[in-house]
């Protein structure tokens, strides 16, 4: 059986590959979150929860990753899987009205986190030559829209960092996906506006938006493809998405 890491495991797009890859009965799971009750909660709910290992990090703090990645036990090594999921937005004010509190906490998270997890778990890969690494990215790294400014300027860097590690892993058969959905009604827009639902709720009305599941689904395809299949890059929106400034209402 393979050996997945989820980062940011404990909602959303995490989450739901969470459930996927165990139906499959083909996984063991390295599920990791920064609250301990969140990630219990989680382990508790996944059917077959004996194949699934929490671990408690945060990915923007390096030492924290590291050594929490030092204490995964060894029927859980080595890590075939790295699916670099953790990641955020949070607000849409333009530039010059900007939180730089907010600002650190994306840089922190969407870009360094992805550096983090890969600086730590690649090394295995390349020294077994063999391994999947795939980013979560987003269609605002295609992209910018109003109000998207840092987070737009965060996953264009995962886009960066997706194409770069792709060449520089090359001669050691490790392929590295990047998975850029559109518009899907998760916990995101919750995150991005503070807890606010009532605005979160906003974003998706008038369109059926894409599901956890169906990115979920989108990942387990790019993982599951034969090894000498590398799919790079996968871009997804829901029906009514074009990009992301058009969306048809109903």
């Amino acid at each position: 059986m393979k050996r997945v890491m989820i980062t940011g495991a404990n909602s959303g797009f995490g989450r739901a590959l969470a459930f996927k890859l165990l139906e499959t009965g083909n996984y063991f799971l390295i599920v990791t979150a920064r609250d301990t009750s969140k990630l219990q909660a989680l382990i508790t709910s996944l059917p077959q929860n004996t194949r699934v290992h929490g671990v408690v990090l945060d990915v923007r703090d390096f030492e924290s990753c590291k050594k929490a990645i030092e204490q995964i036990p060894e029927n859980f090594r080595p890590i075939d899987v790295l699916v670099n999921n953790a990641g955020l937005a949070l607000e849409t004010r333009p530039l010059h009205e900007g939180d730089i509190n907010d600002w650190d906490i994306m840089i922190d998270t969407n870009i360094k986190g992805v550096l983090h997890l890969t600086r730590l778990i690649a090394p295995d890969m390349v020294a077994r030559r063999e391994g999947h690494i795939i980013n979560i990215g987003s269609i605002a790294g295609h992209e910018v829209y109003a109000g998207g400014n840092v987070y737009c300027a965060t996953k264009h860097a995962v886009k960066a960092l997706s194409q770069a590690t792709r060449v520089d892993f090359l001669d050691y058969g490790i392929r590295v996906t990047e998975i850029s959905p559109g518009a899907a009604e998760t916990n995101f827009s919750i995150t991005r506006f503070h807890g606010d639902k009532a605005r979160a709720d906003k974003v998706y009305e008038g369109y059926a938006p894409l599901t956890a599941e169906d990115v979920a689904e989108t990942i387990l395809f790019a993982m599951t493809r034969p090894p000498h299949v590398c799919i790079n890059e996968i871009i997804m929106t829901c029906t009514a998405q074009f990009n992301g400034r058009i969306v048809r209402e109903k």
